[in-house]
């Protein structure tokens, strides 16, 4: 059977007709899994009892379970998540900090694959490579969950930048965005969702055609095509030439800005000269620039550049006329961090 979460109200109704239950039934279930954020069929107080134990019995609104959940000193929180196939993965909640405006934001991380194919030499997804894609209701269900804590206060923004590549995943997750976006169910902004991808032209340009006027990010990682080729394994077939040309598309059909995301390694990747050849890049896209402190990976050859060094590199960007700025880094010391997510858990 399809995912609950990714049922409209009518196709809901239609599941519960099927069962020999009136379809009202199915509008009332929908209510409880959307307007209260109650996936539990035990919780629905307006259903008797039996037929309560006969719908747990045959359908389920949430498929994970939250084995493990970790906070960061600065409030992050992760939780790793398990799905009935065994599968593994990791979602993050960013909060904004005490004191910070809007005090009510809650972003929360998300992922679209098992583990992830791309293979960045600096990140710890692709460690074990990738298992499989998720389905764009367990896309959602990350979100769901974080709904669903004790005490929480709804999500107000989402980031496809968990584990996995959202557009090596296109259909499940556009289906899942559209999901997060129906005024019936997710409720969410477009403009609230940030999509982050490695680049891959063709999709970019087929989700500009979407009609979802989305937030995209291109994590670039590197000004030249040779040194982005040995941090990225998988964009040994696209070049960044081609990645400036799609994100144009996407802003001329969109009008929205995109976000070139650049970790800074020491010794790597924040030379002048590589703060130069990106000043180049921007130029030719409407674009600003994430500057992203490398979060340290056990194992990895890497390290964070000195504070000095990650404001200099953003000091001369700024200066050659780029719109740059230092993403905070948040959630490092639960490993929950951008590159820390993990499909086994071992980093929790």
């Amino acid at each position: 059977m399809k995912h609950m979460l990714e049922m409209t109200c009518d196709e809901l109704s239609a599941a519960i007709k099927a069962l020999g239950l009136p379809a009202f039934r199915g509008r009332q279930i929908f209510q409880w899994i959307w307007d209260k954020r109650v996936g539990d069929f035990a919780a629905m107080t307006n259903l008797s009892r039996d037929l309560r134990e006969r719908l747990a019995g045959t359908m389920t609104a949430l498929t994970g379970r939250i084995i493990r959940s970790r906070e960061a000193s600065d409030g992050v929180i992760k939780l790793l998540i398990e799905w009935p196939d065994g599968e593994r993965i990791e979602t993050v909640m960013i909060p904004t900090r005490p004191g910070e405006a809007p005090s009510a934001r809650r972003t929360a991380c998300i992922s679209t694959q098992v583990g992830c194919a791309v293979g960045c030499v600096f990140c710890a997804s692709g460690l074990e490579g990738v298992s499989r894609d998720l389905t764009a209701g367990e896309i959602v269900e990350q979100v769901y969950l974080w709904d669903t804590q004790p005490g929480a206060a709804r999500v107000t923004h989402v980031v496809l930048m968990g584990m996995g590549e959202p557009l090596a995943n296109y259909e499940a997750t556009v289906a899942a965005v559209r999901i997060l976006i129906d005024p019936d169910r997710g409720g969410l902004s477009a403009r609230h969702i940030t999509l982050s991808t490695v680049g891959l032209p063709d999709q970019i340009r087929r989700l500009a055609g979407e009609g979802i006027p989305l937030n995209l990010a291109i994590s670039l990682h590197a000004p030249n095509d040779e040194l982005r080729r040995r941090l990225i394994p998988a964009a040994t077939g696209v070049s960044i030439d081609e990645l400036i040309d799609a994100g144009c598309e996407y802003f001329s059909r969109t009008g929205r800005e995109l976000t070139l995301e650049y970790v800074l390694l020491a010794g790597v990747n924040d030379s002048p000269a590589c703060a130069e050849q990106l000043a180049d890049l921007t130029r030719r896209l409407r674009c600003n620039v994430n500057l992203i402190r490398y979060n340290p990976v056990a194992g990895l050859p890497f390290s964070r550049p000195a504070e000095r060094e990650v404001v200099a590199f953003r000091d001369r960007l700024r200066r050659l006329g780029a719109n740059v700025q230092i993403r905070a880094s948040r959630g490092a010391d639960a490993d929950a961090a951008c590159g820390q997510l993990r499909r086994t858990g071992v980093s929790s």
